[in-house]
Order: structure tokens, then sequence, then C-alpha cells
């Protein structure tokens, strides 16, 4: 699990949120499979919508370009993203994403990374924190809007009860170059120590060794 910082600019936040002011929204549990579908309660923006769907397009592309995600995440595919609404008493309880999903295509979908953008500042609701599990218990956020939660797909997580005012959020899922974790976070690591390096045989030799692991991991 990861934070990435400052994903979209407040001047974007504030544009996406008025953009969606007026967009459609619909009962949460219209997208939710079986398991999920009783333990959901929130609203959903309808994502046949162009508003929504010009929104989705902007999160997107700021998400593409955070250099954290593009280093970590390696996304090659991505799911429909979804604006989901949590009002008063609204919550989801605890889940686990499904394995597999459709792409904005409609092509299957590998799910490797689950992601919770958030569009609500922390002042401005109570609750609703994003809890998701991990081998020391549970672990809470509530990051500034226009920060982003990234985590593994498989951990079961759950969002608190909202008790006051409003939580607007943008989830989605990625289908990575690289299918397993630890190679994931391998290449990461090596991508780190690489910026640290001046230009020469040894940044040459990295980068090198970083291509060399992305031929033999990669699934197109």
């Amino acid at each position: 699990m990861i934070l990435l910082p400052d994903v979209l600019s407040p001047d974007l936040v504030r544009q996406i949120r008025e953009a969606l002011a007026g967009a459609p929204f619909r009962d949460g549990r219209a997208t939710a499979g079986a398991a999920a579908a009783p333990v959901k309660d929130n609203q959903q923006a309808r994502g046949d919508d162009p508003t929504v769907i010009a929104q989705a397009r902007q999160v997107r592309l700021a998400l593409e370009a955070h250099p954290i995600m593009r280093r970590l995440a390696r996304t090659v595919r991505w799911s429909n993203l979804i604006f989901s609404r949590y009002g008063q008493g609204q919550h989801y309880g605890l889940h686990a994403d499904n394995a597999g999903m459709s792409d904005e295509h409609g092509w299957p979908l590998r799910t490797d990374l689950s992601f919770t953008l958030f569009l609500s500042d922390p002042e401005t609701y109570e609750g609703g924190a994003l809890v998701v599990e991990d081998l020391a218990g549970e672990r809470a956020f509530r990051p500034p809007a226009g920060a982003a939660i990234l985590y593994p797909t498989g951990r079961l997580h759950r969002v608190a009860p909202v008790t006051a005012g409003e939580r607007l959020a943008c989830v989605g899922w990625v289908q990575s170059l690289i299918r397993n974790p630890d190679q994931r976070e391998a290449l990461y690591d090596l991508e780190q120590v690489r910026e640290t390096l001046p230009p020469g045989e040894a940044a040459l030799r990295l980068d090198k060794t970083i291509a060399a692991l992305l031929r033999m991991w990669g699934e197109a």
C-alpha cells in the first residue's frame, strides 16, 4: 500500500467536483458482485454519462502522469473508473475486489492493483476512511483531496461509515505489465536507485539490467 500525493491539483479537484454535482448517480449495488452487494451502501455516477466519462479521463491522465504510479504500477490496461459518493450513514463493508473485470473496451482485465482517489477534503466529512487489511492489522486512510491510495487488489478492505458530510472518490483497477508483486517492487527499488546515479557506466549498466528484467517478467 502506498500513498500517491498530489495526483490532482486543487483546481482540478474543484473542477471535477463541480462537474459531478450535476451528473446522474444511482445505487452502487447495481455494479456490485453477489458477495459485495449485501455490504455495499453508496451511490455511483453513471458510467455512460458524457460528463462522467470526461471526468474519468481527467483522473486517468493524471494518474498516468504520476511518477510513483508509472514506476510502481507499470499499467498496461485500465478498468472503467467509478465515481462513488457516500452520504451520512453510508458505508461499504469488508470485501475483496474481483480478480477479473473488463477494461474500457470490454475486454477481460486481470486486476493487479486497486486505487482510491479522494475528491473530498477530509475536513468536510467525518468517518468514511478507506480501511485496508495487511499482516499487521488494519490501516485507515483519509488523505487530502487529490491524493490516492494504491494497494494490491486481493486485500480485504472496507469504507467506514460516513457520520457527517459527504465523501466523494474515484476508484479503479489496473493490470500491470508485471504480474508478480515482488518483481514489481524490485523494479521500483531499482528505479529509485537509478535516479541517484550520475551519468556514467554504472547508470548505463543499471538501465541495461532494468530493461532485461522487464523483458523477462513483462506480460503484455
